[in-house]
């Protein structure tokens, strides 16, 4: 089954579109609309600030503050980072924090001090992937090699090559066993119109298989993540694919409503995947629809995300939710950012009893702040930059990291 490039919609986010290309400058994002939502399951700068605070670059220990005030940073360290605005570019793990960039700099998370960087950094657009206690990166020299460091050090600890016959291979997804990686196929005379899905052995680097994708597929434009024996990629072409990933095999491919151009959600044998104003779950044995919620008219669903077996998805309405990611029932639904007239977030993280939602847009957006069990927005940390890029979120359980553009500051968590 074909795995045919579409329109983008026209409220998905142009950096992402750009990103998902492999590069290109960031374009002004646009303004998300649609007010209202209802959902109805169906069985289908340096000094930066708070949204009323601010901060400075130094460490600081002082406590989050109170009422509805963002906390002041602990610290706030200019970058290399080169983001397109997924959530794959910036990682926290092992006492650091690393963004994508050139050269990779890997952050002390305490202090922001620099623990390591590696000069050739990682490829633009190309995602941070995290297993096994390694960080894969598809090399910056664009040797067609495939690189493990262990996060804490920068170190390398691991190597992989598929071949003089393909070239850029890029990570998409990572398991306990096996790096999986997209790769151009190369003719003769240089030029590439295929491409091949492989996974790489984590231990040794060999390959383990590789399938080629059918004719018109890209190797770009593809958010992957591993389940089990299941491996779940989309890509700008409509599709939905899962393989076996112990053989490589197709187990099914669906073409969607609409193009997936940011991360879907795995949960317990279900890939769950927003569909504008639909959000779709599907069984990853065979590809049966499981359940679907519906937003009002003209308004979208964002990327959905399981935070410790909660599925937490906004849409261009404004409108948060909390979901049972099994049966797609509302756990609870806020409006809070509708009243505050601020952005909705598409990517979370959650310390303790707060959800932390990064936004995609930045006027009056920034790194929400929410009652895990109600939903009700406690504060929005902005820097006050003014920059375009999305921001970013990613957290240790100590802190919560929080990028913009080339600004990373560290908030407690």
């Amino acid at each position: 089954m074909a795995e045919g490039h579409s329109t983008p919609d026209g409220r998905a986010s142009r950096r992402r579109i750009l990103r998902l290309a492999g590069g290109g400058l960031a374009l002004a994002a646009l303004a998300a609309g649609a007010a209202g939502c209802r959902e109805e399951p169906t069985g289908e700068g340096d000094g930066p600030g708070g949204a009323a605070g601010s901060g400075g670059s130094a460490p600081s220990k002082k406590a989050p503050a109170e009422d509805g005030q963002a906390p002041e940073p602990l610290w706030t360290k200019s970058t290399s980072a080169q983001t397109y605005g997924d959530n794959d570019e910036l990682v926290a793990v092992d006492g650091v924090v690393i963004a994508s960039g050139a050269p990779l700099a890997a952050l002390d998370a305490a202090t922001g001090e620099k623990r390591w960087t590696l000069p050739d950094g990682a490829v633009p657009g190309a995602p941070l992937l995290l297993g096994g206690g390694v960080l894969y990166l598809a090399d910056g020299a664009y040797d067609g090699t495939v690189t493990g460091y262990a996060p804490a050090s920068g170190k390398e600890t691991w190597r992989s090559r598929l071949g003089k016959e393909y070239r850029q291979p890029r990570p998409v997804a990572v398991d306990g066993g096996q790096v999986y990686v997209i790769a151009e196929i190369l003719e003769a005379d240089g030029s590439s119109h295929t491409n091949v899905i492989a996974a790489l052995d984590s231990t040794t680097g060999r390959l383990a298989w590789k399938e080629q994708r059918d004719l018109g597929t890209e190797q770009n434009g593809v958010h992957a993540a591993v389940q089990g024996r299941h491996l779940v990629y989309t890509d700008f072409k409509k599709n939905l694919t899962v393989r076996d990933t112990a053989t490589g095999e197709q187990v099914w491919t669906h073409r969607t409503d609409r193009t997936n151009y940011g991360p879907f959600a795995l949960h317990q044998g279900l890939v769950i995947v927003p569909q504008g104003e639909r959000l779709q779950a599907f069984a990853l044995s065979d590809g049966s629809r499981k359940w679907s919620v519906r937003a009002e008219e003209f308004t979208t669903f964002r990327e959905p995300a399981v935070v410790e077996d909660v599925l937490y998805v906004a849409d261009s309405g404004r409108t948060l939710r909390a979901v049972e990611p099994a049966t797609g029932e509302t756990i609870w639904q806020s409006t809070d950012l509708t009243e505050a007239s601020a952005h909705t977030p598409r990517q979370f993280v959650k310390v303790g009893g707060t959800l932390y939602g990064a936004t995609d847009l930045d006027e009056k957006g920034g790194v929400h702040a929410f009652d895990a069990k109600t939903g009700a927005l406690r504060w929005t940390f902005n820097d006050g930059s003014g920059d375009h890029h999305a921001w970013l979120a990613a957290t240790d359980g100590k802190h919560v990291f929080a990028l913009h553009g080339r600004k990373l500051h560290a908030l407690p968590a």
